[in-house]
């Protein structure tokens, strides 16, 4: 089998002076990319800025034999996002792999969250991808080419204690990939997400036994392989660390069909039935949902 190459190719890599990012751009720049490194340097809070993190990875590349540049704006403002692109445009020429995994944490239960920590990790993580991945989807577009990848977290897929901001967040990124799958595919634009378990600075104290095990750059591959021409399908979700790779997706079961004007009894009685998962389908969108809903009216 061939080896996956980016040769020609031009990726950006947000939060990548550290932790998962940083090996993301170390891979691709091995692999032949020209690599936008950004990344504001500031705290696992959001709070300060550097930008020692992103040069010392631009180093490592160059080093390597890659070519490489530095960014240092942050993702959380659309000026930002505009500029993170036009940097690439303005020194490679061009953008064809988008890795969204700049991120911060401001834990806190729920019911002691704060609307400024809501805010914080909103604007990073999912207003922060939106405001990257529109001037880069624009430009991919134009050239009819393009590979998305977004952190996505078990957190927002399952839950986890005291990250409701950052849940939700995490949660919005699997929607805006979704949508971008869609809207893409005419244009050559694939869109996919990971949930990433890994020891960084933002998560090694809270892996416990686990915590030797899962080294950042056993993700890596998968990032690499979602970023490549190799990958041909869009819309879907892994699960990934320490080796282990799965898919995780949003089902739908067959659920039942009552009576045009069902009670809530009816409800009741039947959500054995609507619970049921086995026999589930995985729409590709509300227009295959729509699809089997009218087929089971029709039937009923």
């Amino acid at each position: 089998m061939s080896e996956i190459r980016f040769d020609g190719r031009v990726a950006i890599v947000t939060g990548a002076g550290g932790g998962l990012g940083r090996t993301y751009a170390l891979e691709l720049g091995r692999r032949g990319a020209q690599v936008l490194v950004n990344d504001l340097g500031g705290a696992a809070d959001g709070t300060g800025a550097s930008q020692r993190a992103a040069d010392a990875v631009v180093k490592e590349i160059a080093a390597a034999g890659g070519s490489a540049a530095a960014s240092y704006d942050s993702v959380a403002t659309p000026e930002g996002g505009e500029a993170i692109v036009g940097s690439a445009l303005e020194r490679f020429g061009r953008v064809d792999i988008l890795i969204n995994n700049a991120g911060i944490l401001r834990d806190k239960t729920f019911a002691k969250l704060e609307p400024q920590d809501l805010g914080a990790v909103l604007d990073v993580h999912l207003k922060g991808a939106f405001y990257v991945t529109q001037p880069a989807f624009r430009s991919m577009k134009e050239q009819a080419y393009g590979r998305i990848v977004f952190a996505a977290s078990a957190a927002g897929l399952f839950g986890n204690f005291g990250q409701s901001n950052y849940g939700a967040a995490k949660m919005g990124l699997v929607g805006l990939s979704n949508v971008l799958a869609l809207e893409g595919a005419k244009y050559g634009i694939l869109s996919n997400c990971i949930a990433p378990l890994a020891r960084t600075r933002m998560t090694e104290g809270v892996l416990g036994d686990l915590v030797g095990s899962l080294d950042p750059e056993a993700v890596t591959p998968l990032v690499v392989y979602l970023a490549s021409e190799a990958c041909d399908f869009s819309a879907e979700v892994f699960s990934v660390g320490g080796g282990r790779f799965a898919r995780v997706f949003v089902a739908e079961a067959p659920g039942w069909t009552g009576p045009p004007r069902p009670s809530a009894e009816d409800v009741r009685d039947h959500m054995p039935a609507i619970r049921e998962p086995a026999g589930y389908f995985i729409p590709k969108g509300i227009a295959e949902e729509l699809q089997v809903i009218a087929r089971d009216l029709r039937s009923r």
